[in-house]
Parts: structure tokens; C-alpha cells; sequence
């Protein structure tokens, strides 16, 4: 089937939908393959001097007979521009992408790339700055729904699985990637009380926009297929405010108990600030129940 024909075939059915201009709160639900799905978000800003950088996506849609449920969180930096075009138009390049539903590894791929070609084409109007994104889409057919998590940069993905926890993404540190950016002709710095950065700049090695770095950048995802079964409890996204001072295993004990998804995102938030989290911190939460 053709990207258009898909893309003319997408049927929104959104639950919630959330940007930093948005309620900082909301929930949602539906059904994947018999399989009660519920949602919930929270996000609080951080300490910083300048406005909220970030936004977070979680709705359902349609796209032919395959019930989708899409959620992602892009943390920006240098302002609020980029992750806001990421909200707008990142799900709708992958699932207009022809391959989406047969491969949709290779989708989300080619979306990521095409996306970040269309950010730094509108430089002019979208600013010099730059944004992490992890996307989780879950996908019904008949019988089963599948995960599929894909990331840049330090927003994070985690699944619990009989109380324990599992990273599906991966955290793009600059010290991880300290060869690669170094054949590209940048360097990675490690000074004294501070972290790794790209060029001296950047605290991750891979992120949509950031056009003066782009060169040493790159905005290729790490991508994850994983099957919801009898075992899935629950999957958390949330961007580095969270993850700066939590563990993933403590994220699933914290929130285990709870049957609110949105209390459950919530809390998180709310652990993570008693923390001395300085950061904004977005947490989104999807339970999966039988």
C-alpha cells in the first residue's frame, strides 16, 4: 500500500494529546486485541529560567484494521520549538511511511531521518536548538499487540515484566560514542564536575535539529520490537528529569501497586521533584491489563 493511501486511511481516535501548552495532566483508554490498555501523563517544569521544553504525545488511532496506540516524550533544549514540531509531525511521517505496518523498524527509521532533513531545512523559523524523542507504539492485530520503542537521546523507555524492570531504549552518551563522533571531526569534553558533551555543548550524541552540531550528531534511533503478553505490567516513558535520579527498577517499585495509570505518572513526577530533580521532568505511564 502506498505512504499516501495510508497516510488517507489513518483514522484518529485520539484519547489525549498533550504539549507544553496543554493541561500538564490527562488520561486515557481503550481495547488492543481484546487487551485493556490505560494511559496516564504528568509533567512538571523544572527550575530553569526559561519555559517548559517538554512535550509528550498519547493518543490512539487507526490505521487500517490495526488498532495503534502512540506515545512519545521529546525533551528539547535551546527552546521549545523543535520538540513542538516533533509532537506535530514525527508520528504522522512514520505512519505515512509505506513499510509501517509490514517493517515498521525500518519505518520509524526512515521517518526519524526524514523528519530531522525537514527540521534543519526550517532552521530559520524553528531556532538552533535541538530535541531527544523516544516514541512507543503499540500495535493490535488479531490476536497480540506489539511494542515497538525507538529513541535519540536520553528519554527513556522502560517495560515491567512480573515486577521487573527492563530498559528498551538506549541512552546516547556522548562518552559512548566518543569514536564515532571523533572520525566525524568533533570531540567529546569530560571536564571536572560536569558531563561528557558533544563539541562541549551537548550532553547526548544523538538528537533531532541542532544544526551547528549536526555534523558530529547523528539523529539515527535505536529501535526495539517487544511482544505485550500475560507478563507486561506496565511501560513508563519519561524524559531525563526522572531518570537523573531514579533507577529503572526503583521507577516500577514506586509505581507497582498503583492501578491509576495517572496517579501512577503522577507520583513519578512527584518522587523524582522530593528527589531534588532541577530538571522538567514528563512521565507517561501504560498499563496493560487482561
Amino acid at each position: 500500500m502506498a505512504g499516501k493511501e495510508i497516510y488517507h486511511k489513518v483514522k484518529d481516535k485520539v484519547k489525549d494529546a498533550f504539549s507544553s501548552s496543554g493541561p500538564e495532566t490527562g488520561k486515557g483508554k481503550t481495547k488492543l486485541s481484546g487487551k485493556r490498555v490505560k494511559h496516564g501523563y504528568h509533567l512538571v517544569k523544572g527550575k530553569s529560567n526559561h519555559p517548559m521544553e517538554d512535550y509528550l504525545v498519547a493518543e490512539y488511532r487507526q490505521v487500517g484494521e490495526h488498532d495503534l496506540g502512540l506515545f512519545a516524550i521529546f525533551d528539547g533544549h535551546l527552546g521549545h520549538t523543535v520538540p513542538d514540531f516533533l509532537r506535530s509531525h514525527l508520528f504522522n511521517n512514520i505512519l505515512s511511511e509505506p513499510e509501517f505496518l509490514s517493517d515498521p523498524e525500518t519505518a520509524i527509521r526512515n521517518a526519524y531521518q526524514l523528519t530531522d532533513k525537514k527540521i534543519l531545512e526550517n532552521a530559520s523559523e524553528l531556532g538552533r536548538g535541538g530535541s531527544t524523542a523516544v516514541t512507543a507504539i503499540l500495535i493490535g492485530s488479531d490476536k497480540s499487540v506489539k511494542l515497538v520503542v525507538a529513541n535519540v537521546g536520553d528519554s527513556r523507555a522502560v517495560i515491567s515484566k512480573n515486577g521487573v524492570a527492563e530498559q528498551l531504549s538506549v541512552d546516547h552518551e556522548p562518552s559512548m560514542e566518543r569514536q564515532t563522533i571523533e572520525k566525524k571531526g568533533g570531540f567529546v569534553s569530560n571536564l571536572p564536575g560536569d558531563v561528557p558533551r558533544v563539541d562541549g555543548q551537548l550532553a547526548v550524541a544523538r538528537a533531532f535539529g541542532d544544526r551547528s552540531l549536526k555534523k558530529h550528531l547523528s539523529s539515527e534511533p535505536y529501535v526495539v520490537e517487544e511482544n505485550i503478553d500475560e507478563n507486561t505490567d506496565f511501560i513508563i516513558l519519561a524524559s531525563d528529569g526522572l531518570w537523573k535520579v531514579m533507577s529503572n527498577q526503583e521507577a516500577v517499585d514506586e509505581i507497582k501497586d498503583f492501578k491509576d495509570a495517572q496517579a501512577a505518572a503522577k507520583y513519578l513526577t512527584e518522587q523524582a521533584v522530593n528527589r531534588k530533580s532541577k530538571d522538567d521532568i514528563s512521565v507517561i505511564v501504560v498499563k496493560f491489563l487482561c
